[in-house]
């Protein structure tokens, strides 16, 4: 699989319904097995992938992770979730699975408000560009 090209807002978004729709409570066919976030949503590029998967420096996600992170096993659990730099391996960890939903939503509202408020700034200043460069016609 060639690099991640997916639209990063539309891939939040669709993690965030996925999440709020119950797509990390335990499967009927693995009730014994928690699911991770992200890995086991179609939000992973590897999803459903159990042969030649593509390697996570390729995924979209790499951009939410810190560079000093970035060569870990699984990069997205190593995403900053909040201001006291929890993860999702820290929650995993030490979190239970509400505190880990919880703290996703909280994530995924956030960043998905501001990656909309960074496309309409730039559309704001294409715009302005786009009139300051028209000539007016009289």
């Amino acid at each position: 699989m060639a690099k991640d090209e997916r639209d990063p807002l539309e891939v939040l978004k669709f993690e965030l319904n996925f999440l709020e729709k119950g797509g990390y409570g335990r499967s009927p066919r693995e009730p014994w097995r928690a699911h991770f976030v992200f890995e086991d949503s179609p939000t992973c590029m590897n999803y459903d992938q159990k042969e030649n998967p593509a390697p996570c420096r390729e995924c979209l996600l790499m951009q939410f992770v810190p560079p000093e992170l970035r060569k870990q096993q699984i990069p997205c659990r190593h995403i900053p979730l909040n201001e006291s730099g929890e993860t999702l391996d820290s929650l995993y960890r030490w979190g239970n699975q509400f505190e880990i939903e919880t703290a996703m939503k909280k994530w995924l509202l956030a960043t998905i408000r501001q990656l909309e408020l960074e496309r309409a700034r730039e559309k704001g200043q294409a715009a302005s560009a786009t009139a300051a460069t028209e000539t007016p016609v009289h």
